[in-house]
């Protein structure tokens, strides 16, 4: 089984921002699996179905961005999850718009859910998949320019990578680790 989990803050309120590139991609994936987001546990909304005939949660954490890591936290501890089961997705500045990372372990950078999450499971050693957003023009209107909505011009490029985030998890469930991250890095 594997926790998939979109880092974001609640929606509909911030659907249409950078922030949200992991609940984009797992509202991608739910939509191409049937998987309907419906449920709620732990401050987290989620659904579980199947993906490549492995079984799977998708989880959007309701705690808004800062507290992430509670909600996996709960759930990897519900599920008795270890860390190889585990992928979290979210944006990232440091990436081109439209680029995707993926990566076995790291830091969390700057990117405050990531802290939650390393600091709620005590491990950086879990899969992650970033979603490039690009840099802000003045380096001090970070904020602003995660929560900001998404220009049409955007949408388009970001897009791309969302889709490719969610190709890359079907591909680490079907093929392994290594092997998307060989094709998508």
């Amino acid at each position: 089984m594997y926790l998939i989990i979109g880092l974001g803050n609640p929606e509909p309120e911030y659907s249409n921002t950078k922030h949200n590139m992991g609940f984009d991609t797992i509202n991608c994936l739910a939509n191409q699996a049937k998987i309907d987001i419906t449920r709620c546990k732990f401050n987290a909304l989620y659904g579980s179905g199947n993906i490549e005939d492995e079984k799977v949660i998708l989880l959007k954490p309701q705690t808004y961005m800062n507290l992430s890591g509670q909600a996996i936290r709960e759930f990897k501890n519900f599920y008795k999850l270890s860390q190889d089961e585990i992928i979290v997705i979210y944006d990232d500045i440091d990436l081109e718009k439209g680029k995707i990372r993926i990566r076995k372990k790291g830091s969390a950078g700057s990117h405050n859910g990531m802290k939650s999450v390393i600091q709620e499971l005590a491990t950086d050693e879990f899969i992650r998949i970033r979603v490039g957003i690009g840099k802000p023009e003045f380096k001090g209107d970070l904020r602003n320019y995660v929560l900001e909505p998404i220009s049409k011009e955007e949408r388009q490029i970001l897009d791309e990578g969302i889709y490719d985030a969610k190709s890359a998890v079907i591909d680490i469930i079907k093929n392994g680790i290594d092997h998307a991250m060989n094709k998508y890095n």
